[in-house]
């Protein structure tokens, strides 16, 4: 019965590509009586984000290398512990302004700020991150959703072979 209160949200949630900043508040709001569920849920979602990543370096280093270090290899150390990164990302969500931000995206902005890039490089990315999201879910709107992943999968493939 507990299970199923959590999963019904999933039913009935907009059409998304990404969790962002109102899901990771409305799961601490749904899990106010059990923080330990809310931890372990964000773990399990942040953790396989980062697995993800982890993932594609090795799919793509033995192809190319040079590009899988130039690229994902800066993006690969993690300066902040899973706990040390979901509290992070609590405070990150404190301001509704950056609640749309994916949380893929708040991963890189946290982990620039607590490897001390410059305030003005951080808040640049934080812009791309909008600009990049607002025109995606624009294009979503106006577009078939398969159409656009299929033209986006399309493009990627493309790139990578480049």
């Amino acid at each position: 019965m507990l299970l199923l209160f959590f999963l019904a949200p999933l039913w009935c949630q907009e059409n998304k590509l990404f969790w962002d900043g109102n899901d990771w508040n409305r799961l601490s709001r749904q899990t106010a009586g059990y923080p330990e569920f809310a931890y372990l849920v964000k773990s399990s979602y942040v953790n396989g984000l980062l697995d993800g990543r982890l993932y594609d370096y090795f799919k793509i280093w033995p192809a190319d290398s040079t590009v899988a270090d130039s690229i994902l290899a800066g993006e690969i150390i993690d300066y902040l512990k899973t706990s040390e990164l979901i509290r992070v990302l609590d405070n990150f969500y404190n301001d509704p302004l950056r609640n749309y931000i994916p949380v893929a995206s708040a991963i890189l902005i946290v982990n620039m700020q607590a490897e001390g890039h410059s305030m003005q490089m951080i808040d640049a990315y934080t812009e791309k991150s909008k600009e990049w999201i607002n025109r995606l879910m624009l294009q979503m709107q106006g577009e078939d959703q398969f159409l656009l992943m299929k033209k986006k999968q399309k493009k990627l493939t493309e790139k990578k072979k480049e």
